[in-house]
């Protein structure tokens, strides 16, 4: 006799029973992952926030987010320590020159308003380059390219650039660009160098939105009478955008944290100049050095002595560097919604 007339009733397995145990092993990896992300988030934020924020007003750090990164002076002065940056520590042994127990830290005062703007032109540039480059690679590999064994072989190739280290793109944009080309350490070098790294994920995320697109609206632009072209550009991109904005939503998080690149074609340790300033023409602009989120938290957290005096740049850096990614990322995520309202299929 039966124990259930329930037909649909699970039954008890081997089987089952190893699916339900491979299912709680891919459940507790996931949480586990989760779990480290979220800690190391809440980590660099509760650390890091300090540097930002105040609890008096404005409540926010202006002197960290607005000056440059300067040497931090310690001092007993009249039996108190003291912590000054260097230009403040300048004016006041003018005033009180019997200044003893001077300690130094690098980097460990003032700002980091240069980081900020190096990182964001330096990302703003390259996903321009990179977007272009790789949607035109991606138009001609999905509209153009007929189907044949180079094709697929260059596919190949492009998928196994995806997974290069980033030091080998920093070693290759450090011999064409910065050599080869006589670019110096510049921002064009970074750009470049950081646009050929990220162009194989937007390449063939941008080919997989364009192929998305349904055939029939190449083939009625096709029948009123639209070049191939018209139609790729009305009929079809516009339909492929949201997509190609994941991509490049992807190609910022990699870009904007990678320190090998910029580190061989773009950054400098220190600089007294934003890249605007002291310009003789135009196209200077181009050709200069910047400083940069990653590699100053490189610099200060591996190449001077830590301290408890270095822990505020460094944990400060990290917090405004997440907020500076974030901040981009969800400019091209708003743009990508508003995309996908405006085309719907």
């Amino acid at each position: 006799m039966p124990t259930s007339s329930n037909i649909f009733e699970e039954k008890s397995s081997a089987g089952l029973k190893v699916e339900k145990t491979i299912f709680w092993l891919f459940r507790v990896a996931t949480y586990v992952v989760l779990i480290f992300a979220a800690s190391i988030l809440l980590t660099n934020s509760f650390k890091g926030i300090g540097s930002v924020v105040k609890l008096t007003p404005p409540f926010i750090d202006i002197p960290f987010l607005t000056e440059s990164p300067e040497t931090l002076h310690v001092f007993q002065f009249e039996g108190k320590q003291m912590q000054l940056g260097d230009r403040e520590f300048r004016k006041f042994i003018v005033t009180h020159p019997a200044v003893s127990d001077d300690k130094t830290v690098a980097h460990s005062a003032g700002g980091i308003f240069p980081c900020i703007v190096g990182t964001v032109v330096l990302v703003l540039g390259s996903m321009v380059i990179a977007l272009i480059l790789g949607v035109a690679s991606a138009i001609y590999l999905s509209e153009y390219a007929g189907a044949g064994k180079f094709v697929e072989v260059l596919r190949l190739a492009i998928l196994n650039l995806a997974g290069v280290p980033s030091i080998v793109f920093g070693l290759f944009g450090f011999a064409m660009f910065v050599i080869f080309f006589k670019w110096n350490v510049s921002i064009l070098a970074g750009w470049f160098t950081l646009a050929f790294m990220v162009m194989p994920v937007i390449i063939t995320a941008a080919e997989e939105s364009l192929r998305a697109v349904p055939q029939g609206f190449r083939e009625g632009s096709l029948a009123l009478g639209a070049t191939k072209w018209q139609t790729i550009h009305s009929n079809v991109l516009p339909y492929a955008m949201p997509g190609i904005l994941t991509s490049s939503i992807l190609g910022i998080a990699r870009v904007a944290g990678e320190t090998a690149p910029i580190m061989f074609t773009a950054a400098f340790v220190k600089t007294d100049q934003l890249p605007w300033e002291g310009l003789e023409k135009a196209t200077d602009f181009f050709f200069r050095g910047v400083m940069a989120l990653p590699y100053h938290i490189y610099v200060v957290s591996s190449k001077i002595p830590q301290n408890e005096f270095t822990e505020r740049m460094q944990y400060g850096s990290a917090f405004v560097f997440l907020l500076v990614v974030a901040s981009i990322a969800m400019t091209s995520m708003i743009l990508r919604t508003k995309l996908r309202k405006a085309y719907k299929w």
